[in-house]
């Protein structure tokens, strides 16, 4: 297993913004003017929150209707909850259609986001996640261009999430030389080093008809009359 394999994650450890808008992780540069305005972004999380980031799960995408009570008796079967809030706006009082759900225990908190995604309430399918506000370094919300998920209407994906997780790469061989070799790229070059070792099947014509001769018979022929006295010479000699 090569160190990329050992290092790599479909999860976002620490949140960059042009990552997190590629499906692999890979880009250098944003491609959205969502991605440009995460990057020039300043953020500070809430600082005044009671409760434990990393007990807490975000439940995005709620019907209009869901309240905190729905949403208890959905995750109370995993553990005893600290505190459930709905977010609403502060004038006119409606919701947000996001809320957080704060578990006594880090396992419940686990054990919950992990059998309740994509679980549907009132009609709806929800997306559980972490608070990632307090837990992910670099985190830049949705309003300022950051986030996760999204929709593919919006043309502005985030990825390396639950929702939707980063794909693997695709790693290219770039020397010729570790691809493996056909049967006959091998054989060929195995020619190129002893001609000998595969001879070839040349066809002569002769009055009876076609015969066939391997390369190595009409080289032992050549050889054996490049051998072979001149006539003249046995005359001599005889």
């Amino acid at each position: 297993m090569s160190k990329f394999d050992q290092s790599w994650s479909s999860y976002a450890k620490v949140y960059d913004p042009i990552q997190v808008g590629s499906i692999d992780g890979t880009h250098t540069d944003p491609h959205d003017n969502g991605i440009v305005r995460a990057c020039n972004a300043s953020y500070h999380p809430n600082c005044l929150l009671k409760n434990n980031p990393e007990r807490t799960l975000f439940i995005g995408r709620l019907d209009k209707d869901v309240m905190e009570k729905d949403l208890e008796n959905l995750f109370s079967k995993y553990g005893t909850l600290e505190n459930v809030t709905v977010v609403r706006d502060i004038v006119a009082g409606f919701s947000k259609r996001y809320a957080f759900v704060e578990f006594r225990s880090r396992r419940d908190c686990h054990l919950a986001r992990s059998k309740e995604q994509k679980t549907i309430l009132k009609g709806k399918e929800i997306l559980v996640e972490f608070e990632f506000q307090n837990t992910l370094p670099g985190w830049i919300p949705r309003r300022l261009g950051g986030g996760f998920g999204g929709r593919k209407e919006s043309g502005q994906l985030r990825f390396g999430c639950v929702d939707r997780p980063w794909k693997r790469p695709i790693q290219v061989v770039s020397h010729s030389s570790r691809m493996p070799k056909s049967n006959t790229q091998q054989r060929n070059a195995e020619l190129e080093r002893d001609p000998l070792r595969f001879p070839r099947r040349i066809s002569t014509h002769t009055k009876g008809g076609r015969k066939e001769h391997s390369s190595l018979d009409i080289n032992r022929t050549r050889n054996e009359k490049s051998c072979t006295p001149p006539r003249n010479l046995k005359r001599l000699r005889n």
